[in-house]
């Protein structure tokens, strides 16, 4: 008779515990970037809805604004650091292919053995690693989970693409997720369409570019990414809502049971098209941080519901719609109890 292997169980319900973020200092106006894309303040927030974002500088890195949005977490959860045996990274922007992210910022946090990886899903890498956290946990897996959301856009945009200079920027934002008393994350529904892997993209790939490079010489141009913003906005325009109205309906709710909704804060207008469509209730708050943050990809999730509660316009506990797209083209999205924060 085969030898029968043993399998973990985990808690019952999990949550977001607590919530920490990291801005950059440095605050760039529309004029700012306007300039190399022959644009204007007007122009920008017409087309985008932003009216600042926050650029990083050289001390300002993927490993040190994680650590110090992982350090408010820990804080606003009352989770100690030696509770946490694993570290989820979403980004797009370390510019290592290997080794991850995610185990320097592990061990700068003073963690010892803790499983650490990093996921690329774009935009939507923060609504991925949420689902992931809380089934390690429901599973016994994993005791906490430590989940990060950080960009340094700026090192991957081309200041004078018309597409992208303006629109991205950095900051990082991470969640505690650990056993609740209570359903504190949803079912997530989540998905791709590679059909439009095109969409948002690297423009070059290094093969390429070294070629280039062998050609070309100090004529060469690095790669930077590329986005088609067209066929983004229809995509979402099209494809969201029936992935919103399916999250809502798994977690067993009605668009009238949410006190907030927290998209991936890719532009305003997909925003606004979005909540119309949902017909949300009127107190029902909406996340809008872009306006002051501009679209920070994986950390924007968590910037939006910082920037919800720090305002008073929304609290802990309060039910919130996450949904997140971008570049796969991937998504994901959940109903969650909102945490703590610092």
């Amino acid at each position: 008779m085969a030898a029968r292997i043993a399998q973990t169980t985990g808690a019952e319900h999990t949550a977001m515990l607590g919530l920490g973020v990291y801005r950059p200092a440095r605050v760039v106006t529309n004029d700012e970037v306007a300039g190399p894309i022959n644009s204007s303040d007007e122009w920008i927030q017409t087309r985008s809805g932003i009216k600042t974002r926050r650029f990083a500088d050289e001390s300002e890195t993927i490993q040190s604004m994680s650590v110090a949005a992982a350090r408010g977490a820990l804080e606003s959860s009352g989770i100690a650091i030696d509770q946490v045996d694993c570290v989820i990274v979403a980004t797009s922007t370390h510019l290592l292919l290997t080794p991850a992210a995610a185990p320097r910022i592990a061990t700068e946090l003073g963690m010892n053995g803790a499983a650490a990886f990093d996921v690329s899903a774009g935009c939507a890498g923060f609504c991925h690693s949420i689902a992931l956290a809380s089934d390690l946990v429901r599973a016994g897996t994993a005791g906490h989970v430590l989940v990060i959301g950080v960009e340094k856009l700026t090192n991957t945009i081309n200041p004078r693409d018309r597409s992208t200079a303006f629109l991205f920027a950095d900051g990082a934002g991470a969640v505690i997720i650990g056993p609740s008393d209570e359903p504190g994350i949803g079912p997530t529904v989540w998905g791709s369409d590679g059909t439009q892997h095109h969409a948002i993209r690297q423009d070059k790939d290094w093969i390429e570019f070294f070629h280039e490079i062998d050609e070309k010489g100090l004529d060469a141009v690095r790669p930077y990414m590329a986005m088609e913003g067209t066929a983004v906005f229809r995509w979402a325009a099209h494809s969201l809502e029936k992935v919103c109205r399916d999250a809502i309906d798994r977690a067993g709710l009605s668009s009238d049971d949410l006190d907030a909704m927290i998209p991936h804060q890719a532009n305003g207008r997909i925003i606004e098209i979005m909540a119309r469509v949902l017909k949300l209730p009127e107190h029902c708050a909406l996340a809008n941080d872009i306006e002051e943050a501009g679209n920070t990809s994986a950390a924007s999730i968590p910037l939006a519901m910082e920037a919800l509660l720090r305002k008073g316009e929304s609290k802990p506990g309060d039910t919130a719609l996450l949904i997140a797209f971008g570049a796969g083209l991937s998504y994901a999205a959940q109903v969650v109890s909102l945490p703590n924060w610092k």
